[in-house]
């Protein structure tokens, strides 16, 4: 049994002008100490995906259905005074923007403190060791002092490094990090993944990625998950997903993607694009959703989804009419 198993999941939100399929059916599981990664363009779904994990979509005017099941405990319509004490302490979250995640009216040591009293039962006195300790943990300097500062006195690299030791300090078994390294500059973005990296050999846990950055993927995570539309598209082991990408919008992916060492002049190096725009995920898409934009998509991908079916290798899943099957073992 996976740690997390997510099974058809889906989360629709009623607007004024129709239903938003913002995730249509996803499933998948995160096993124990692995980093699973969900990439995909903004609007795809990732971030849904892990707020209603989490139990965190307004309902209404979200509508969540389908299984989110953690070490075999569904989670889905859980109330939410048990959901609070599994959000925080079980699962982990690392949002995208620490400057608007964390409170700025509040100091630094005041929320370290409270998660860790909320989830851990512990007095103040120790939860403060504890809150040192797990600053000192994640790199930042006087820990004591940083204590009392508040948000806008820290850097962008430090308030993600907060975020983190808020996340880690309950030692959650899942750890959801939505787009943690946005905005920050490389060397502070690969200080942060170096830290993500040797903090859940330290606490165990499986990690949750969610990215558009192709690069982190191959640096840290061992299976990936593509996404297109609110639909899951793809799913294999970073290695068979860089080696060999089967659906045509993974491949747009990393075509795009800049290689080192190529001359910013020369035709075989130039970056793909894939042509036309995202569907409107407020109509009803009968065939593939990704055949409006597929170079080659046919009728039968303009009228029939695609199955998500086992294409190559054990755990190579691709949804994509003109990509052969794997044939089952004798």
């Amino acid at each position: 049994m996976a740690l997390l198993e997510v099974e058809n999941l889906q989360t629709h939100f009623r607007t004024a002008d129709g239903v938003n399929r913002a995730v249509d059916g996803v499933s998948f599981e995160v096993n124990e100490g692995e980093t699973l990664a969900i990439v995909g363009e903004s609007g795809c779904g990732k971030s849904v995906t892990a707020n209603s994990i989490l139990g965190l979509i307004p309902q209404p005017p979200g509508a969540v259905g389908g299984s989110v099941r953690l070490q075999g405990r569904e989670l889905l319509g859980l109330p939410e005074r048990e959901m609070r004490a599994i959000r925080g302490g079980e699962i982990g979250m690392i949002f995208q923007e620490p400057m608007t995640s964390l409170n700025p009216v509040l100091s630094v040591g005041y929320q370290l403190v409270e998660a860790i009293r909320l989830h851990q039962r512990l007095s103040k006195g120790v939860a403060e060791k504890l809150a040192i300790e797990m600053l000192n943990l994640v790199g930042i300097a006087e820990a004591t002092r940083r204590m009392t500062e508040h948000p806008h006195q820290l850097s962008g690299g430090m308030r993600q490094r907060v975020m983190i030791a808020i996340a880690l300090s309950c030692n959650p078994k899942v750890l959801i990090a939505d787009e943690p390294t946005t905005a920050l500059d490389v060397t502070i973005q690969a200080q942060i993944l170096d830290l993500m990296r040797n903090l859940k050999e330290r606490v165990g846990a499986a990690i949750m990625l969610i990215t558009h950055d192709l690069g982190i993927v191959a640096e840290v995570a061992q299976r990936v998950m593509v996404m297109y539309a609110g639909r899951k598209v793809e799913e294999a082991s970073v290695e068979e997903l860089f080696r060999a990408p089967l659906h045509p919008y993974t491949q747009g992916l990393l075509g795009a993607v800049p290689k080192l060492g190529s001359s910013a002049d020369a035709q075989t190096t130039r970056l793909s694009e894939i042509p036309g725009t995202v569907p409107n995920l407020k109509e009803r898409i009968s065939g593939c959703v990704f055949a409006t934009r597929c170079p080659r998509a046919t009728d039968t991908c303009r009228a029939y989804a695609p199955a998500l079916e086992r294409k190559t290798g054990a755990g190579h899943f691709a949804a994509c009419h003109y990509v052969p099957r794997a044939e089952k073992a004798a």
